[in-house]
């Protein structure tokens, strides 16, 4: 079954699913395992493997995944960015990840590159997400001869500084013409801009279900980080209430609550996915989904998936 069935066919529940990222050094391997393993031990529906800036991390990337698909009964999505890429090579890699097992991507276009403050266009590259969507789409017809094979999934973004808006309802509607699936949102704290961006992207003919991208609120630091790349500001209440803790259960007692809000504010609001980005941390993901285990097993009376 791909990931895009098990957002857009009602299950009853909301699907639970986890960002991984590949291990950038090979003393990580064993560490990064692990995590894979008791995360695939709770059931989630999917994983999603990142893909580093320019393809940094491509093969690493690529083994993760293909270690995901043999070793786990868990779908692996792997991330795809253009940037850095030319049309051809894009090309090649897809159909790489498709003879590995591949059968579900998120398709980005990516951050320019080192040292560069705006996207250039590349007259031999892939400039859009939607060039992308259609690109993945192109191999699966050339290989399977039809549609349907693949699920791709696209980036949406409830909040930030980098686009208005408007800017990504627009960009939603390419990707939704180009043949995306469904939407995994970018980080917010404020479930209002979740629901306000569902609401905005219906109205102008928008049909993907939006998964809510979800970080666990336990670590102040990693929090900090996070708003400095995505210019999403973490809320001056929480950095607080995290700052004052005793010690580290506290904190993580804290940010695990934090969370917990969150989650059940959006899943209220019909979210029809909760994609929770580990930054290959164990247990404040799976200390989320134990806390909603109960809330996550009921259907949801909205209708902005």
């Amino acid at each position: 079954m791909s990931t895009a069935s098990l957002v857009t066919v009602p299950h009853g529940r909301p699907t639970v699913s986890f960002e991984l990222y590949p291990p950038r050094t090979p003393a990580r391997e064993a560490s990064a395992w692990e995590t894979v393993e008791r995360l695939a031990a709770s059931g989630p529906d999917f994983f999603s493997v990142t893909y580093g800036a320019s393809g940094s991390t491509r093969d690493a990337s690529r083994t993760l995944v293909r270690r995901i698909l043999t070793e786990t009964s868990v779908a692996p999505i792997a991330h795809l960015t253009s940037v850095g890429s030319t049309r051809a090579e894009l090309e090649r890699f897809v159909e790489e990840l498709v003879d590995d097992g591949v059968r579900d991507f998120l398709a980005l276009r990516g951050d320019p590159p080192a040292g560069q403050r705006e996207w250039v266009p590349q007259p031999d590259g892939v400039n859009t997400t939607a060039e992308l969507v259609t690109l993945i789409r192109s191999v699966e017809r050339a290989r399977f001869g039809t549609t349907g094979e693949l699920s791709v999934a696209v980036a949406a973004y409830p909040a930030g500084a980098s686009h208005t808006r408007t800017q990504d309802v627009v960009a939603l509607l390419d990707k939704q013409a180009a043949g995306a699936d469904f939407a995994i949102t970018q980080v917010f704290y404020d479930p209002a801009a979740y629901v306000d961006l569902v609401e905005e992207a219906r109205s102008a003919g928008v049909a993907l279900p939006f998964v809510a991208g979800i970080i666990p609120m336990t670590d102040p630091r990693r929090l900090t980080r996070l708003a400095q790349l995505t210019g999403v500001p973490v809320p001056e209440a929480l950095l607080e209430r995290l700052a004052s803790a005793a010690d580290d259960e506290e904190r993580h007692r804290i940010g695990i609550d934090a969370t917990a809000a969150l989650v059940e504010e959006v899943v209220s609001a019909g979210a029809p996915g909760l994609h929770l980005f580990t930054f290959n941390q164990h247990r404040p993901a799976l200390d989320v989904v134990e806390r909603l285990r109960r809330p996550l097993s009921t259907t949801s009376t909205r209708t902005t998936s």
